[in-house]
């Protein structure tokens, strides 16, 4: 069966001091599985990683898991995926990962989630693809970040239309179904009738 949606979720391998960003990486999990949508993720079974793929597949959702041999090497990965995709090079698996989805949501995370946060938006902005990109920004997680951003606009490195390119809220059911409505998926989802 043809998922409704296929949304790429970037997020921690750690779970974070804060137990609120593990329970938002489960809602995540769990309102893509039923809403009919599968999961598309870095393949981890560990921290924010392994919450959001655990709480999908509970939910009866399908999810891919795309990884890096060298990380399977240090048994990082996810064995209880509906797909398991080792792949050679983090290239290789960002490349997979983009192709696949219709929209990009970046929860919580370190450096990982970051590069490849910014990489799509880069994309985005690059007119490399055409998705939505959203940013959980919950307990206010990215509002360091999202400061810094705003003074790359006023000190002319960004137009404020790059800034909108990005999706950002505080609640990942509000952020999900925002990003859903924009990939133009609603009806599939069901959300025109919310």
């Amino acid at each position: 069966m043809t998922p409704a949606f296929r949304l790429c979720v970037y997020c921690g391998s750690r779970p974070g001091a804060d137990p609120a960003w593990a329970e938002q990486a489960a809602i995540v999990g769990h309102w893509i599985a039923s809403h009919g949508g599968e999961l598309i993720y870095g393949g981890g079974h560990n921290g924010l990683m392994g919450i959001v793929a655990d709480a999908a597949l509970q939910a009866g959702g399908r999810v891919v898991g795309i990884i890096p041999q060298a990380l399977v090497d240090k048994e990082f990965a996810h064995r209880g995926c509906s797909e398991l995709h080792i792949v050679q090079t983090m290239h290789e698996r960002k490349r997979m990962m983009a192709e696949r989805c219709d929209a990009f949501l970046a929860l919580p995370g370190g450096i990982g989630t970051l590069e490849e946060f910014f990489e799509v938006w880069t994309w985005r902005q690059l007119g490399y693809h055409d998705k939505p990109i959203g940013l959980l920004n919950h307990r206010g997680y990215y509002d360091g970040l999202l400061q810094f951003l705003q003074q790359t606009v006023s000190s002319g490195f960004m137009g404020p239309w790059q800034m909108d390119l990005v999706q950002i809220d505080q609640t990942a059911q509000t952020l999900l179904k925002s990003l859903v409505q924009a990939a133009g998926l609603s009806r599939a989802v069901g959300l025109d009738q919310i």
